[in-house]
């Protein structure tokens, strides 16, 4: 994916998680803290390419991480990952150098990346340091990708749509309502065959 669509990827993550109050603290965040924090962040993951948008900027830091790990290494891993959604989990201090938001908007931004990444033909390495890809190719990037800025625009859209509130996980949330639907569908077509 390019950095323009990396950038309204994280834009689109950062208004879906606040609006479905993925965590508390993005719940009550500020939209002036937390899209500028994944906006700031979103593009982290590419250090480990020289000649990505980070990577030039930051070649001193970039040929080391890329020699060490390859591009879509470590840093696109599950262990990138877990990491992220354990620092989503955290309690920061109030005294601390951030603003709570800030650093969950950074956390999510860090995540919307690989996410995105995992959108394009060569997908990501999440079992790092095995080199198994996994992804949904939807998205093949090349330069002025139309479909790639159409998709990313699109689930801004969605994002600004999605009902406030509207909890994800949990016994009332909608992933949770679209597994009963499924399950319940599955049942209904299992009642109504006939035993031969």
């Amino acid at each position: 994916m390019t950095a323009e669509g990396h950038l309204i990827f994280a834009i689109a993550s950062a208004i879906f998680a606040k609006r479905a109050e993925l965590t508390p603290i993005l719940a009550s965040a500020d939209w002036w803290h937390i899209v500028p924090a994944a906006l700031l962040t979103c593009l982290l993951p590419d250090i480990d390419h020289p000649k990505s948008f980070l990577g030039q900027r930051l070649r001193w830091l970039s040929y080391p991480i890329a020699r060490i790990f390859g591009h879509r290494g470590f840093t696109h891993s599950l262990l990138a990952v877990g990491a992220g959604v354990a620092l989503l989990q955290m309690k920061l201090p109030s005294d601390w150098l951030l603003p709570a938001d800030v650093f969950q908007g950074m956390v999510l931004g860090y995540l919307s990346h690989i996410a995105a990444d995992m959108l394009t033909p060569a997908g990501v390495p999440l079992l790092w340091p095995c080199r198994w890809r996994f992804g949904l190719p939807l998205l093949r990037s090349q330069k002025g990708n139309q479909l790639e800025r159409a998709l990313c625009l699109a689930l801004v859209g969605y994002a600004i749509w999605f009902p406030p509130g509207m909890p994800p996980f949990g016994a009332s949330g909608w992933t949770t309502q679209a597994i009963g639907n499924i399950q319940n569908g599955f049942t209904e077509l299992i009642g109504r065959q006939k035993p031969r």
